[in-house]
């Protein structure tokens, strides 16, 4: 079975080579750069610091984020239009490591890339940061990042759980793939009080064997709607999970607030705190 888009997308994180491009100089538009942003998570991080009218075009799958409405859609999961890009003269592009090869052909036009890493929840404050140095918002950016931990730290507060519950993460259902302990994911199980299932996994995300899951028996399975995971209860090896037979199915109703590392994770972390609880006891 082919993977799907999302988990497509999450698969190329952890598979291809990283790697990255400072531009080398900031253009005609002095501190506040027009900036083409290929990935969701950095198009909240530009809106959330104040950068959102530089935006010059952005990634299919920004279309929930409000301001990136009406905005030119410059790529999709597997493909950069490296034309459209230059056309819209932006005196940066921003991505990540995965997209390396996609976007050769524009480093090779001579547009500035940076490509940031975000696979991890450090990550996220880290990319809020650069982009707020080369976006001409540091004050913003610095003011976000505070407020985001003041609100994880009283969310945190809030917890009082007896004992940290395992957490399987359903990327997709056939074949089955979840999140390593390196993930945003993992950390922001962590976060919410309680803890990932799978404690061996090298990459931020990965296929996994229904046997190997069998073996873990978590205490809940964490997964957005588009897994497919309710479909597929009465199938091996979901059926035979504990955590099945007990209900601690926790659905995001809104897989881009669960999946998406951006400023919108104090949603998913409040979201994951209130479903862990009763588990928790």
């Amino acid at each position: 079975m082919r993977l799907n888009a999302r988990v497509f997308a999450l698969a190329l994180l952890a598979l291809w080579p990283a790697a990255c491009a400072y531009p080398a100089a900031q253009k005609s538009s002095g501190m506040h750069p027009r900036i083409v942003s290929l990935i969701p998570s950095l198009t909240e991080d530009l809106c959330a610091i104040g950068a959102g009218k530089q935006l010059a075009g952005v990634s299919q799958f920004s279309s929930g984020i409000p301001c990136a409405k009406g905005l030119p859609e410059v790529n999709d999961a597997s493909s950069v239009d490296a034309e459209k890009i230059v056309a819209l003269h932006p005196d940066l592009v921003v991505g990540i490591p995965s997209q390396a090869r996609a976007v050769a052909a524009l480093k090779r036009a001579g547009v500035a890339v940076l490509l940031l890493p975000d696979d991890s929840y450090a990550d996220l404050f880290n990319d809020i940061s650069r982009l707020g140095v080369l976006a001409g918002h540091r004050a913003q950016a610095n003011a976000l990042i505070a407020n985001l931990r003041a609100q994880t730290k009283k969310l945190q507060a809030s917890e009082h759980f007896s004992r940290r519950p395992s957490v399987f993460v359903v990327i997709q259902t056939t074949p089955i793939w979840t999140v390593g302990p390196n993930s945003y994911i993992s950390t922001l199980i962590s976060l919410a009080g309680g803890r990932n299932a799978v404690t061996a996994l090298l990459q931020a995300y990965s296929q996994y064997s229904g046997e190997a899951l069998l073996r873990l028996q978590p205490d809940a399975l964490l997964a957005s709607r588009d897994a497919q995971l309710q479909q597929n209860l009465d199938r091996e090896p979901w059926r035979s999970l504990r955590a099945v037979a007990a209900k601690h199915l926790l659905i995001a109703p809104d897989p881009d607030v669960l999946y998406r590392p951006g400023p919108q994770y104090i949603k998913a972390l409040s979201w994951l705190i209130e479903r862990l609880r009763p588990i928790a006891r």
